[in-house]
């Protein structure tokens, strides 16, 4: 199969080029090279035959009918986003250009390929969103395919509007599509804003470990290269026009993740004194804070028969040791724009 990934250069994107390319896909990977995007995430796969690569921007219409045309995929995977809820905070106007109008215009592209072609029935629009377009948890309960959207930041109602526009284009024109939300995820390649690559890179310099509020806040937590494979498989296997939700079943405290963190850190390089624990820090939390996420991934065990492989402990082990093993690639990034930065402060 080919496959134009969008957003292929970042985090998640490039979990799905790797994995792609290692099980015989062709890829073409097209990004914008923004911010967070970084070629050496796909440095190992570049070299191959598979692969290609194309620099364009999903807002620019000419650019995708360019890339379509030249290319031929069979499917499209829609990774390409502005993902950081403090930087929506900030400056939403990023997030509202790309999210929904990239992602209308990368629609109208793919409809006007699509037709084209002769509307194959095996193409594939696959749209990847995230679990806090379903706003928040109380103490119990997780989010399903039917829960109702409830946005609560710039971030999560931008992603909320990309999901209707796509199942708006499946209702209205026909395009074949697939939709999955997926729950945090982390590994390696894990640009340096996020919470855990914050609290690794923060340990081995020996800084503050920041946690918003009182660290009670709940996430679940997916390993990236589960969450690729779960992408692989609902776009092979998923049902026409159908939704399905993607988590770790690992759910944790963000105060018990980072804990868990400095234990691993405790006995990989242990500081010259203490703990990394004693580096914790409480600090204000953010506007909006949502308090719990968890997902209900029971369609994709039942229906497709993919489970997540890593627990949130094998998986954090791993983290940290690729960003041990992997400085250089992370000390380039750290002097991008607001990198090392606190954002997303309410500023009332």
């Amino acid at each position: 199969m080919k496959i134009l990934v969008t957003g292929g250069a970042g985090f998640i994107g490039s979990a799905v080029v790797r994995l792609a390319i290692a099980r015989g896909h062709e890829i073409v990977n097209l990004d914008a090279l923004t911010y967070a995007a970084c070629l050496d995430n796909v440095a190992e796969v570049a070299d191959s035959p598979l692969y290609a690569f194309e620099q364009a921007d999903i807002r620019d219409r000419a650019a995708l009918d360019r890339v379509l045309d030249t290319h031929k995929p069979d499917a499209i995977m829609h990774l390409a986003a502005e993902s950081h809820v403090d930087r929506s905070i900030d400056g939403p106007g990023d997030f509202i250009e790309t999210n929904i109008t990239g992602t209308y215009q990368l629609l109208e592209a793919a409809r006007a390929y699509w037709t084209a072609q002769g509307k194959p029935d095996s193409f594939r629009f696959h749209h990847i969103s995230t679990d806090e377009v379903f706003g928040s948890l109380g103490p119990t309960g997780m989010f399903t395919e039917e829960t109702p959207y409830d946005p609560r930041s710039p971030y999560s109602a931008s992603k909320a509007a990309s999901d209707h526009l796509v199942r708006a284009w499946a209702e209205t024109y026909g395009l074949p599509v697939v939709l999955t939300n997926c729950s945090n995820n982390y590994g390696p390649y894990h640009f340096p804003e996020k919470l855990i690559p914050v609290v690794i890179l923060n340990a081995l310099a020996d800084k503050a470990l920041p946690i918003y509020g009182d660290g009670s806040n709940i996430r679940d937590w997916l390993y990236v290269e589960d969450h690729a494979d779960a992408l692989l498989c609902v776009l092979e296997k998923g049902a026409l026009n159908r939704s399905y939700n993607i988590g770790g079943e690992n759910e944790r405290t963000n105060l018990e993740l980072v804990k868990t963190i400095c234990a691993i850190l405790d006995e990989k390089r242990p500081r010259a004194e203490g703990s990394y624990a004693d580096l914790i820090t409480f600090v204000t939390d953010r506007p909006g804070h949502d308090a719990r996420y968890a997902i209900d991934a029971n369609r994709i065990i039942s229906e497709l028969g993919w489970k997540p492989s890593v627990t949130v402990e094998e998986g954090l082990a791993r983290t940290v040791q690729w960003y041990l093993d992997n400085e250089d690639w992370w000390r380039a990034l750290q002097a991008r724009d607001g990198v090392g930065q606190r954002l997303g402060v309410d500023k009332k």
